[in-house]
């Protein structure tokens, strides 16, 4: 072993890197999204390698694996557009729920308008009687 590998090993047990190592970031993988074009752009790609060993260039080129460039190929040939652009993770949107939360909305608007309105109707009646103009019943069926 070399003097300096023997050299970091005990400096890392007296804990003179226990610093550095705190300020490291684990990096975490994330999943790669591929769009519907490039996808179709790859498979062309592909279909055109003629000679020994293009594919396997081109898939180290791009970073790919042939089991992932088989699945596009098989989405390609079933004519699944869908399945060639990428999928939203997570649960699906209902669309009544989207109209529910949406008329919801809207009536909590209408009814704080409402609120609002009657409120009005109710100082201006009080003000009239203040000012002793007879009221007109408009609406013989409420009462006032």
């Amino acid at each position: 072993m070399s003097q300096e590998y023997l050299d970091k090993l005990d400096s890392r047990q007296n804990g003179k890197t226990e610093e550095a190592t705190k300020t490291e970031g684990i990096a975490k993988a994330k999943r790669r999204q591929h769009s519907a074009e490039y996808k179709l752009r790859i498979l062309r790609e592909v279909d055109e390698c003629k000679g020994k060993g293009e594919v396997g260039a081109l898939l180290r080129r791009e970073g790919l694996y042939s089991s992932l460039v088989s699945k596009w190929r098989e989405q390609r040939e079933q004519g699944s557009l869908t399945g060639l652009s990428g999928h939203r993770r997570g649960p699906k949107v209902d669309a009544n729920a989207v109209e529910l939360a949406r008329l919801q909305r809207e009536n909590k608007r209408l009814q704080e308008k409402l609120e609002r309105a009657e409120l009005i109707i109710d100082v201006q009646k009080k003000v009239a009687r203040l000012l002793g103009v007879p009221q007109e019943d408009n609406h013989p069926n409420e009462e006032s």
